[in-house]
């Protein structure tokens, strides 16, 4: 089986504290996305003020379903909204795992 990978890179807005940020996205987390058809993990992750989720999905249509299905979520909605998509960097991309070297399932 061919899993993917959703990688998006991100910054918070201004007045977003990490601490609160932090709050809701286990929140988020665990609330909403472990809940979601094909959800493996997640790794949360940051360098200075980038943040970037790594989420592993069973499938692509799982992954694409999860982004449609949280834009009518609250939960997704609120942790969303602590993000800034405008600086250069920014992005969303869904990857197929090509090669497998230390994941297993």
């Amino acid at each position: 089986m061919s899993y993917v990978v959703e990688f998006v890179t991100f910054y918070l807005k201004k007045k977003t504290a990490a601490s609160d940020f932090l709050i809701v996205s286990d929140k988020f987390n665990k609330e909403f996305l472990s809940k979601q058809k094909g959800y493996i993990s997640r790794l949360l992750l940051v360098d200075g003020e980038m943040w970037a989720d790594m989420v592993v999905w069973e499938t692509m249509d799982d992954a694409k379903t999860a982004i449609n299905v949280s834009l009518n979520d609250a939960i997704a909605r609120e942790y969303v909204s602590m993000l800034n998509f405008s600086k250069k960097g920014c992005k969303l991309c869904h990857l197929s795992i090509e090669r497998d070297y230390d994941f297993d399932r």
